[in-house]
């Protein structure tokens, strides 16, 4: 089966192993409702440096086109701010569908007999 391509876009905070921690566990979950996740956020920074100016805007540039190959937009967390919301107007202007980690989960959980639950 091909999975399509879901763009990860969150509030990342200060905390890196915080970031790095949601982040894999967003992925994790969007892989299981059958997608294959895109999080820059995941491996950008093992070989980019973000505080040299260049290597900044080479990862802004990467990211975007990361999100320009993916067919949804998952928008994960409780908190939404100015580079999520860039985020969701790329996917727009590009005709990329948006959603949230919730929505994605509900849609999958439709086609279960128990409602989407686990465990009951």
């Amino acid at each position: 089966m091909k999975r399509p391509l879901a763009y990860i876009t969150a509030h990342w905070g200060d905390n890196e192993f915080e970031n790095t921690e949601n982040a894999a566990k967003y992925c994790r979950l969007v892989y299981e409702a059958g997608f294959s996740p895109v999080c820059p956020l995941l491996f950008l920074p093992l070989f980019l440096k973000d505080s040299i100016p260049q290597e900044h805007k080479d990862g802004s540039d990467m990211a975007r086109d990361y999100l320009r190959r993916a067919s949804v937009l998952v928008v994960c967390g409780g908190t939404v701010d100015e580079a999520m919301k860039n985020d969701i107007a790329v996917a727009e202007r590009l005709r990329i569908t948006a959603t949230t980690l919730d929505g994605i989960l509900t849609v999958k959980g439709q086609g279960r007999e128990d409602g989407g639950k686990k465990g009951a």
